[in-house]
């Protein structure tokens, strides 16, 4: 199998889980799969990709883990007890190879039971892919690429940027993502937790954690993250009305957590329309924001002004760059922003799978929500994903959003 615990996820899918126990227990939802690598024929690997989800669906939470989950200040003692019961129904994911070589998945029901299936399936088509692809794969280069990513960023002589791993999903195996991880904490040094006191005049360290659950536990390490995506749009269809959708989202989402995990994630509808949504209040109430669309360079400056007019000191706010990035780029970011802000990390796909391989650029989206449509309208056009042009079109509308060129 290649997923052995259900605890091999990312922490945001237990944050957002928890919002869905106590605020939407009877939401229901639909989720599609889609992969943007033109000509890669993944229905081929249907039937180990079916198998592989079949194990996923016979995982049951261990006692260790959820005592692990239980000490996270912000996991609250009776979701804890709910996730003790729970199991990942094999009844709600269909996956239906295509004639054109397509993989359909599609996954449908109740959003407290289908939550917790985009990330592990994600790292299963990922993996199955790979090790048919590749069945004697290069290691030595993915180790090169790696101590190449490491010494820039230890000689960069920044030792205050701290990087995080988001690489989850499109990993290349569980078995290197773990090797990753091992080896990046032995050479950047990794945040722990509990924290350890460092010495006078060590080097700060530089890996402040993983998104993944299971090896922030496995390895001592912080888990990170919060909202992702489908929250949000969820709430095109759960709360009051269409325009107000943002504004109730981030609403409940404080509500559940009373200031702990206050980053906002800002495109759903496009960096203007969240920030307009993004009043002083919740420049106050929310610690930062977290970028995954768009110019990262631009989008930096335009929430620094954003606080800035709203009589907020953006050094006491932190923004999150997450998009596609390479060490490079974070080195750039890092020296544009520093002093300016806090600032974090989470490098993805090119911390996990970068053996010279081309990585699979898949997701998985929610596309409806309690029978109605929902979708981002993302900074970068490519990521958008609906099935329904005109609540697209709609969707602009209310935002007030320009269509894009054709």
């Amino acid at each position: 199998m290649i997923i052995h615990s259900l605890l091999d996820t990312d922490l945001y899918k237990f944050t957002m889980m928890q919002v869905v126990l106590h605020h939407f227990p009877g939401a229901r939802v639909e989720y599609r799969f889609k992969c943007r690598n033109p000509g890669v024929d993944l229905a081929q690997f249907a039937g180990q990709i079916r198998e592989e989800v079949r194990g996923l669906c016979s995982l049951q939470f261990r006692d260790a883990e959820l005592a692990y989950l239980r000490s996270m200040r912000f996991i609250k003692s009776d979701f804890v007890d709910f996730l003790g019961l729970f199991r990942l129904n094999e009844k709600y994911i269909n996956i239906i190879p295509q004639p054109s070589g397509e993989l359909e998945i599609r996954i449908k029901g109740p959003w407290l039971h289908t939550i917790l299936f985009e990330i592990p399936v994600l790292a299963i088509v990922n993996e199955v892919y790979f090790r048919n692809t590749q069945k004697k794969p290069d290691f030595d280069e993915g180790r090169r690429r790696l101590e190449t990513k490491l010494a820039q960023l230890q000689e960069a002589g920044l030792g205050d940027l701290k990087i995080a791993d988001y690489g989850t999903r499109r990993r290349f195996s569980k078995d290197w993502h773990e090797e990753v991880l091992r080896t990046s904490a032995a050479r950047l040094g990794a945040v722990t937790s509990p924290p350890v006191q460092s010495q006078p005049g060590a080097r700060l360290p530089q890996l402040a954690g993983t998104s993944n659950v299971l090896y922030a536990m496995k390895l001592g390490m912080i888990p990170l993250g919060t909202m992702a995506h489908e929250y949000l749009q969820a709430c095109q269809a759960l709360g009051p009305r269409l325009r107000d959708s943002q504004i109730f989202g981030f609403e409940s989402w404080a509500r559940e957590y009373r200031g702990d995990l206050g980053i906002a994630l800002s495109d759903v509808y496009g960096m203007s329309a969240f920030l307009r949504d993004f009043d002083l209040y919740f420049c106050k109430l929310f610690d930062g924001a977290r970028h995954d669309s768009g110019d990262p360079f631009v989008w930096g400056e335009r929430m620094l002004a954003h606080y800035i007019a709203n009589r907020v000191d953006p050094r006491t706010k932190t923004l999150i760059f997450s998009d596609g990035l390479t060490v490079p780029r974070t080195i750039e970011l890092y020296q544009q922003f520093r002093g300016r802000c806090q600032l974090a990390f989470g490098i993805g796909t090119n911390l996990t799978n970068d053996l010279g391989y081309e990585p699979l650029q898949i997701v998985i989206k929610m596309i409806e929500c309690n029978g109605q449509p929902v979708a981002k309208l993302s900074d970068t056009p490519s990521k958008n994903m609906c099935e329904d042009e005109k609540y697209l079109a709609y969707l602009r509308q209310v935002f007030e959003i320009e269509q894009p060129p054709a």
